[in-house]
């Protein structure tokens, strides 16, 4: 009987070997994408997450890339690529809004009373035909201040659009837009570029010249974003607190 119970911790550790992790996996544009390290600080906020990740329980996966929205991300194939990696149990983490609204560029844009919406269902049907759980961010904020000092809504309708397809489709919404235009507007006009990527000459080998890009964020900004999600996984997706 001792001989059994002392195999017990072994027979443990193989079982849970043997079970595979649950993913995370992130589709969505620049400002969630992974960044090379020439461009630093620049960081995506997905790029960060695996810091507040507990490993041991569940990986993250991100496939965001610059310039992409619902329409390019399904048509080039990234969207495919994600759905063949997918398996039951795992989670799809989707943030577009930033680059669908470019009328100006055909290749990306996705009207967001329609096409955008569209798409934002088909990817929530196939994830969830493959077994997976689909949840919703609404785009984070530009750093696009008025005269005033209040913060510019740069992003129309594609929040409320997003919000209607969460509605419609039973998925939870992490509201990031909400979050972080009282994150950038409490900060104010000067404390907030520490948020995006604002650097002086010299500062940094990947921009000589200095750099003044309010949609792009910087590794402490992308660290708060991260932290903003966080807090309300935590809150939206109970399952998954212990993860973090």
């Amino acid at each position: 009987m001792k001989k059994y119970l002392l195999l017990l911790p072994l027979l443990w550790l193989l079982m849970a070997a043997q079970t595979p992790k649950r993913t995370i996996f992130m589709v969505g544009d620049s400002t969630m994408a992974n960044k090379a390290t020439k461009v630093f600080p620049e960081t995506g906020w997905g790029q960060v997450l695996p810091a507040f990740v507990d490993t041991s329980r569940i990986v993250v996966d991100n496939h965001a890339k610059n310039g992409r929205s619902t329409k390019s991300f399904i048509e080039t194939g990234l969207w495919q690529a994600v759905l063949d990696k997918i398996k039951p149990g795992d989670y799809v983490f989707i943030q577009f809004g930033h680059n669908d609204e470019k009328k100006e560029k055909p290749a990306v844009y996705a009207r967001a009373e329609t096409s955008y919406q569209i798409n934002l269902k088909r990817m929530i049907s196939e994830a969830r035909a493959k077994g997976a759980i689909p949840v919703l961010f609404t785009s984070i904020v530009r750093r696009d201040f008025l005269p005033n000092g209040r913060l510019n809504d740069t992003h129309g309708n594609y929040p409320a659009a997003m919000k209607t397809v969460a509605q419609e489709t039973s998925v939870p919404l992490i509201d990031l837009e909400a979050q972080t235009h009282l994150m950038v507007e409490g900060a104010g006009i000067e404390a907030s570029k520490r948020f995006y990527l604002h650097a002086p000459a010299g500062a940094y080998a990947g921009h000589p010249n200095g750099v003044e890009d309010n949609t792009h964020l910087s590794r402490a900004g992308a660290m708060r974003v991260a932290a903003l999600a966080v807090e309300s996984i935590k809150v939206q997706l109970p399952e998954l607190a212990d993860c973090f």
